[in-house]
């Protein structure tokens, strides 16, 4: 029998074509290798989340600890029936996360659309789009509402007032408040969105790009049938961690509004929030905190096949 017919055999060489799971069937060493980093992130992820049910079906008032004790669903069905404020905070939550992840993506596009093309001072205007992503959150928050929407010698209202004479400057945090955190979430997460739809920009072949101009295709058009259906994945990726990461955003909310004014910017992480340090109710926060995962399940699913509905069409 030549060399090249005969069959692998205790070498741990995968044969050409086998797949992966197969070849992981045949070699139990392998099952052993990935077996500590498989149980590390179960217990690292999992873990505080089976925790933080448990503590959902308990009676749990730091305030008053002799009380402590197992209630059931008791703290699910008070916020479903008897607290207004979870009412308001989840229609806030999915308002400020949906539109912010879709304007964060469209703005995103436009950067990268921008950045993609060589123009003098390209870097220079790259190291400025990315940096709004690198400011540190409390500060971001701070500087926003201290300088930019002043009411009295604010940036955004010395514009206004510049722009359009007689016109008198609103008090953005006090008249629009959910206008004015969407605002921040979409500044500081469309870089974000720039790098990752950057990245799938620059992986098209400049030979299709060349191959299409040829042909007399327009910039439009060559965005339009080129750029814009390449990038339907990393769109769907760039929802997804957008999704992922905006539903998180506390920062912004406690130090610019408090969650005000009453629960106009109240989401559901802030209502976590305020139930357990605020109010000392850990069971009540803690079934918050379950509510707000199943909720960004729900809307990261509905999210991508939205956009992978939209991204067919085109």
């Amino acid at each position: 029998m030549a060399l090249a017919d005969q069959p692998l055999q205790g070498t741990g060489t995968r044969a050409r074509g086998s797949s992966p799971s197969g070849w992981f069937r045949r070699q139990p060493i392998g099952r052993l290798m990935i077996l500590p980093a498989l149980l590390f992130s179960i217990v690292v992820t999992q873990a505080p989340f089976i925790l933080t049910v448990w503590y959902s079906l308990q009676q749990w008032n730091l305030q008053r600890p002799d009380r402590r004790g197992f209630t059931g669903l008791d703290n699910y069905r008070t916020l479903l029936t008897r607290d207004p404020s979870f009412r308001e905070a989840l229609i806030n939550t999915v308002l400020f996360v949906v539109t912010a992840v879709l304007l964060s993506l469209l703005l995103g596009l436009l950067y990268a659309e921008l950045v993609n093309h060589r123009f003098p001072g390209r870097g220079i205007v790259r190291i400025l789009l990315i940096t709004p992503f690198l400011v540190m959150p409390v500060a971001a928050a701070l500087t926003w509402k201290n300088m930019m929407l002043n009411p009295n010698f604010g940036v955004v209202n010395w514009l206004v007032t510049s722009t359009i004479p007689g016109n008198t400057a609103p008090n953005w945090l006090g008249h629009f408040p959910e206008l004015s955190i969407i605002g921040v979430l979409v500044w500081r997460w469309a870089p974000f969105m720039m790098l990752i739809l950057l990245a799938g920009m620059q992986s098209i072949s400049e030979e299709v790009r060349e191959a299409v101009r040829v042909d007399g295709a327009t910039a439009w058009q060559e965005f339009r049938d080129i750029t814009l259906p390449h990038l339907a994945r990393f769109l769907q990726l760039g929802g997804l961690l957008g999704t992922v990461f905006i539903v998180q955003e506390l920062d912004p909310i406690y130090m610019m509004t408090k969650g005000g004014p009453g629960n106009a910017t109240t989401t559901l992480p802030y209502l976590v929030f305020r139930k357990a340090i605020e109010g000392s109710n850990v069971g009540l926060a803690a079934a918050v905190g379950v509510v707000v995962v199943v909720l960004a399940i729900i809307v990261i699913t509905a999210l991508l096949r939205t956009l992978d509905r939209v991204m067919r069409e085109v």
